[in-house]
């Protein structure tokens, strides 16, 4: 009969700490949270459903009066006749392409030259770095005609080069690998170069492990800026061949239906890569957005 009552004390206490951590979970400051989290979520989600959902409808239900918000019956041929309608696959091969350049591209000049400002130091470094943090302000719209004329000089229009040289580097990814690097000891350099580590060296087989956060943030960030380019893509190219994903979504549209139905299939198509992205890249990117902000 003891051993009983000794074995359901800690039942009981169990019990009663879920309760009480139950209680300040659930407070009324968590459900307002929980309630704006969610209504936030609704608002941003909402875009992306309504085009899912219009996207699977028939042309001739896009128009209709009654007609409700989710497709009567789903026509996922919508899908399919995207890429019959326009060369889409050879577009999102375009946009793979330079994405993915551009991406790797910033990610080593970046780390370069926040090196060569961390470490390296040498006479006007920060007048140098503050003139690269000034271009962050110089909106992209206010040289895309200087640029143009000047690439056009050069030939590269219709080219999958003049899609990519221009944005090779990157003012943000620079002050972030800069920030990040701010966390390490300068010692570390100095030892190294004492043991005969040559810069090379120094940044692959110790920078670049210890900055994985920076380089995830820096890789969410450019893949989706280049992914999403629009006005520098539609200004120098004309061929399908070098044209964009979000290029060719815009070719779809039109004035009837059918163009709708199939354009919003082509906006969740283009979409896909950018969630993927950002869904799986989202845990480094808000690290190496924090990184260096806590100097150690």
């Amino acid at each position: 009969m003891h051993s009983t009552e000794v074995d359901t004390l800690p039942q009981k206490k169990r019990k009663t700490s879920l309760a009480i951590d139950f209680k300040k979970f659930w407070n009324w400051r968590s459900i307002i949270l929980l309630i704006v989290n969610l209504a936030v979520a609704g608002i941003v989600l909402f875009p992306l459903i309504y085009a899912i959902s219009m996207s699977l409808k028939a042309p001739s239900e896009v128009y209709q009066q009654d007609a409700s918000f989710f497709p009567e019956a789903p026509v996922f041929s919508n899908y399919i006749d995207v890429f019959k309608t326009a060369p889409i696959a050879t577009y999102i091969k375009n946009s793979l392409i330079v994405a993915v350049a551009i991406t790797f591209s910033q990610i080593i000049t970046s780390i370069f030259a926040a090196f060569s400002f961390h470490f390296l130091k040498f006479k006007g470094s920060s007048v140098i770095f503050a003139v690269i943090l000034a271009t962050m302000m110089i909106p992209g719209e206010s040289v895309i005609v200087s640029q143009y004329i000047m690439v056009s000089g050069w030939g590269w229009v219709d080219s999958l080069r003049v899609l990519i040289i221009p944005f090779m580097t990157s003012a943000l990814g620079i002050f972030l690998f800069r920030q990040a690097l701010h966390s390490f000891p300068a010692e570390i350099y100095e030892s190294a170069r004492m043991d005969g580590c040559s810069n090379i060296r120094f940044i692959i087989t110790i920078l670049i492990p210890l900055l994985r956060p920076t380089i995830g943030a820096l890789a969410v960030q450019s893949f989706l800026g280049a992914w999403n380019m629009f006005m520098w893509p539609l200004l120098v190219t004309n061929a399908d061949e070098y044209r964009t994903v979000q290029i060719g979504v815009s070719m779809l549209n039109s004035v009837d239906s059918q163009s709708m139905v199939l354009m919003l299939a082509g906006v969740v198509i283009c979409m896909v890569p950018s969630l993927l992205i950002f869904i799986f890249g989202q845990k480094n990117m808000i690290k190496g957005l924090t990184a260096g902000s806590v100097k150690g």
